[in-house]
């Protein structure tokens, strides 16, 4: 064979084996047997082997290739994708509606509603109809690029139809006889079961072996066309519609339906046992202002869109066995006793473990070890137990006492008055330490990418890291040697430790872990003191004088400031170059700004954006915020269903701003 004539039966065999692609995984109709596909495939294979440069991205036998990926480098969305806020009852559902209607009053307009599917949400780019990178979602503004891997999912077209550039959001995801099978197989293998499909979609796509990711067989469903180039798309419905034509997998139970009464019908029928009914797990139902051309009117709050929200699903429960607890220590020292369950599966979860919170709870529950149990899922998340079925008792139940003494260094466990946990008060814990460190580098403290609990561990285990200021002296040499760590990777760690040198001093001292000071409470103490040296030479008095810092939290800063350990450790963190200064956000005023040095307290909720975004424009304009209305108040801005905080500021004669008059306040029509 010529090369013309290889190149000719490679283009044609391509389009063949692209068309039985979409048959079998897109379509479920299949139209040739496994044998014959397998037949196509191998000589395309023959071919590009004797023609390696007729080889191209877009191929077939490129879904999985052959080379091992170091790490994955970061992409920054061209739009964020934001997460939905969410509906947990049909009352929520109206008063989405109620904000939508408010947003665009007099406009017509109609709902879409879809299943909600649970997997991990990506992002496909396609550049002239060629896909060209896949990115995972991350935290909305920038994810990673996970493209080799998603070029294994075969319902995902390598090509399209039409030469679109186009970005299209989807969730990847395992169907359930594919995570039952690869759970069997780990299970003989001796390998740890994985604990849900979407853990499994989400570890597969996180694979650095493209192989192994092929072998999962993840399917993807379409969801919204995120960009598009030279067409216009004005509904949701005509979107997802055109998606389909391009050859994507769209999932076919959505509806498209007139008012907000239809959409809960809709939800309605899928909360019983019809979900179990489908081939592939789902979490709630995402329902859609159908008109396009409504979405900049309607906004975005921070994180969600005001066009959309993500009903959730009632949490589900089941009967097991409770077969011991165990207890762990956390960073304050504090002892939490969990539940160890023989396995039962829950909301697409094998349960295994459940939250018991404290010595309190066990009591209430009157929880024995070998009692059947009712557990569910708190916002089908975090597995608890709702009662004991005492009915199922035998006699041969046993009770379970706290124990008396840390299970990591050996200390007595002390409960202090007024208190429901007992706790490790030993400063040198290795528990405390270690959970420490977790939470200094966690998203909200210091935020350092990649430094995840599991490397936090082997850098405790291993010496490298006894307190958050090791971090700063860690080498490259330090960490090759971790599991799972290439040189890629590593740098990537060093780049972002080095990076949180530079954050504000509110983020160190969330990430300090003191006891009873949350992220609110740090900005407060920023805010006031400029320096970490300001914070820890203040007096009590002085904190206490803080707005919204009592004298609990006061002495527990003094405290924690005064031990020989933290004063090592803030040292260290000086030498290092760690800023201890408050960075001021931007202040965006004028000289009449009416927000420029005015105290504000939020309460209800406002239908154009959630109270945390309220209170970041407020101080961008140089107004300030507090928790608790008093004479000191000067606003209270007050959205729908105000409590007791409107009473509050009536009474002491606060005056009361509406949302109306704040958007005009802000320049919002």
């Amino acid at each position: 064979m010529t090369r013309e004539q290889a190149m000719g039966r490679i283009a044609q065999l391509r389009s063949v084996i692209q068309e039985h692609d979409y048959k079998y995984h897109v379509l479920d109709q299949p139209s040739i047997s496994d044998f014959e596909y397998d037949q196509l495939m191998q000589e395309l294979i023959a071919l590009e082997t004797a023609h390696p440069d007729l080889i191209t991205p877009d191929s077939p036998t490129q879904r999985v290739g052959g080379q091992l990926l170091e790490g994955f480098e970061k992409v920054t969305h061209k739009a964020p994708m934001l997460s939905l806020s969410n509906a947990f009852g049909a009352e929520d559902l109206r008063d989405f509606d109620r904000r939508v209607r408010s947003l665009i009053a007099g406009e017509s307009f109609d709902y879409v509603a879809e299943l909600k599917i649970d997997g991990l949400a990506v992002s496909l780019i396609y550049e002239n109809g060629v896909f060209v990178r896949g990115a995972t979602r991350g935290d909305g503004e920038v994810g990673e690029d996970i493209t080799a891997n998603l070029k294994t999912i075969k319902s995902l077209p390598l090509v399209l139809p039409r030469s679109l550039t186009i970005e299209v959001r989807g969730e990847a995801y395992l169907p359930k006889r594919e995570f039952e099978r690869i759970n069997r197989e780990r299970e003989a293998a001796g390998e740890a079961l994985f604990a849900n499909p979407r853990n499994a979609a989400a570890g597969s796509l996180r694979q650095l072996d493209p192989k192994i990711v092929g072998r999962r067989n993840l399917s993807i469903f379409t969801y919204a066309i995120g960009s598009i180039e030279g067409e216009a798309v004005e509904t949701h419905a005509s979107g997802m519609n055109l998606l389909q034509k391009l050859g994507f997998k769209v999932n076919p139970e959505r509806r498209r339906l007139p008012d907000i009464d239809a959409v809960i019908e809709f939800v309605e029928s899928w909360t019983g046992e019809r979900r179990a009914t489908l081939p592939y797990e789902i979490d709630g139902i995402v329902i859609k202002v159908n008109q396009t051309s409504f979405y900049p009117r309607l906004g975005t709050t921070a994180k969600s869109p005001r066009w959309a929200i993500a009903y959730k699903f009632a949490a589900e429960q089941a009967e097991t066995v409770l077969r011991d607890i165990i207890v762990n220590v956390g960073r304050t020292g504090a002892v939490t006793p969990t539940a160890v369950l023989e396995p039962v599966r829950l909301a697409g979860t094998t349960v295994s473990r459940a939250t018991l919170h404290n010595e309190d709870m066990i009591r209430e529950l009157d929880v024995m070890l070998g009692d059947t149990v009712v557990v569910q899922k708190a916002g089908d998340i975090i597995p608890e137990i709702v009662r004991v079925v005492t009915d199922k008792r035998t006699g041969d139940e046993r009770p379970f006492s706290m124990p008396t003494h840390c299970s990591e260094c050996g200390a007595e466990l002390i409960r202090f008055a007024g208190e429901a946990a007992i706790r490790c008060i030993n400063p040198q814990c290795p528990a405390h330490n270690r959970e420490g460190i977790i939470h200094f580098v966690s998203r909200d403290a210091m935020n350092i990418d990649g430094l995840g609990e599991q490397i936090v561990t082997q850098l405790f285990d291993s010496k490298l890291v006894q307190d958050p200021a090791d971090l700063y002296s860690l080498s490259m040499e330090d960490l090759l040697p971790l599991e799972r760590m290439g040189q890629k990777s590593a740098q990537n760690l060093l780049d972002s430790i080095a990076r949180s040198k530079e954050n504000s001093l509110e983020r160190l001292i969330f990430g300090l872990g003191i006891r009873f000071i949350g992220e609110k409470a740090a900005k407060v103490l920023a805010d006031h003191f400029d320096t970490l040296d300001g914070l820890m030479q203040a007096s009590l008095d002085e904190m206490v004088a803080v707005p919204e810092i009592g004298p609990k939290m006061a002495e527990s800063i003094k405290e924690y400031f005064a031990q020989e350990s933290t004063q090592r450790v803030i040292e260290k963190l000086r030498r290092a170059g760690v800023n201890f200064a408050y960075k001021r956000p931007t202040v965006m005023m004028s000289e009449d700004s009416p927000f420029s040095g005015k105290t504000f307290v939020l309460t209800g909720t406002l239908a154009s954006m959630d109270r945390k975004e309220a209170g970041r424009l407020i101080e961008q304009r140089g107004g300030k915020l507090t928790g608790s209305v008093s004479k000191n108040t000067d606003y209270l801005l007050a959205g729908e269903k105000a409590g007791s905080k409107l009473d509050k500021a009536r009474e002491l004669g606060v005056k009361v701003l509406d949302e109306a008059a704040f958007l005009e306040w802000l320049g919002i029509e």
